[in-house]
């Protein structure tokens, strides 16, 4: 495992985002088996963490306080605010929201340190952009964190290239994080190029876009919980059609000698030498899996085949709801 830079940071070139370990792809595995994943990664040399206040309403910042506390010098922590549940109607159920206002970023810093059990976070993202908010106010609350010796560092996610840039007029920003895979390539159109320019790290959530390029799904199956059924790629006709293009990925991931998990990491790892994907798990034996792209070799010629043959031309349906969409702020083809 080597490293990649991330702002004052040199971390593992693959980091482990948490979140499925309490949200988001059905119910959450046994406080056991997390932790089993989790200490997996730190003894396989994984030196990113990334977590959010929005995974499971603070559970995953919870467990991975727990979990890593008393091995907080090995790993550079990340965790994210500006979107939270709130008791909206007063009845004790969490409904997601949105709000970067500032007194809410330090109220969910406060909150998130507590959880992680820890004096400090290293990276603090910008979860959304809160667009009723000035993105100058959002992150001069962040900077005013910095200061505060609250967290180390600034991150953005889903933001474009010129939210990223009035962003870092105001204070460095050391990642943005985003959706990059194969079959998501909108970081393509801006938002990469003005990272490198800035010399702000690209970390790349659902880099093996949300499971499609590990092998089948049965889609039908999926747990009510599971986000996937509100995503266009998984309804029966896309998912159908895009499926198409499992086979002849398959037969690349065979030419290269890997699994196709490992072929979408290397992908990206020979993208650029700041990016950073961060595959999330809940299986020790699929994170290991994962993490053995960093021993893949891709040549130009692969790359190109791999780049013909997933794209945003030839994946059908939307990566998010109308819904979703309209909460991000990044560019779209």
């Amino acid at each position: 495992m080597k490293n990649r830079k991330l702002g004052p940071f040199q971390v593992s070139e693959i980091g482990l985002g948490c979140m499925n370990l309490s949200h988001a792809y059905g119910a959450p595995v046994s406080e056991a088996q997390a932790e089993k994943v989790l200490l997996t990664a730190l003894d396989s040399g994984v030196t990113l963490f990334d977590t959010a206040a929005l995974y499971g309403f603070g559970a995953n910042e919870t467990l991975v306080g727990k979990v890593l506390k008393s091995h907080r010098q090995k790993f550079t922590l990340a965790s994210k605010c500006g979107m939270t549940g709130v008791d909206v109607n007063g009845d004790g159920k969490l409904v997601r929201v949105i709000d970067g206002r500032p007194e809410t970023i330090r109220k969910t810093c406060e909150e998130a340190l507590k959880r992680l059990q820890t004096d400090v976070i290293d990276l603090y993202y910008l979860h959304r952009w809160d667009k009723k908010v000035p993105i100058e106010d959002s992150v001069g609350a962040l900077s005013d964190l910095v200061r505060q010796g609250k967290i180390q560092s600034i991150g953005l996610s889903e933001v474009s290239a010129s939210t990223l840039r009035k962003a870092h007029a105001v204070h460095p920003i050391a990642a943005v994080q985003t959706e990059y895979s194969l079959w998501t390539r909108n970081p393509e159109i801006a938002v990469l190029k003005a990272c490198e320019e800035l010399g702000t790290a690209f970390v790349a959530f659902s880099p093996v876009a949300r499971g499609f390029l590990c092998g089948p799904l049965d889609i039908q199956g999926l747990d009510a919980k599971d986000i996937r059924k509100s995503m266009p790629r998984f309804t029966a006709e896309n998912y159908a059609a895009n499926f198409k293009l499992f086979a002849p990925y398959q037969q690349l991931a065979n030419e290269v000698g890997c699994s196709t998990a490992q072929l979408a990491l290397a992908w990206l790892l020979h993208k650029a030498p700041h990016i950073i994907p961060i595959p999330g798990t809940t299986s020790e034996q699929h994170l290991l899996d994962d993490l053995g792209a960093v021993n893949i070799q891709l040549g130009s010629d692969m790359m190109a085949k791999l780049e013909a043959l997933i794209n945003e031309k030839t994946v059908h349906g939307s990566r998010y709801n109308a819904q979703a969409n309209s909460e991000v702020d990044t560019e779209v083809f």
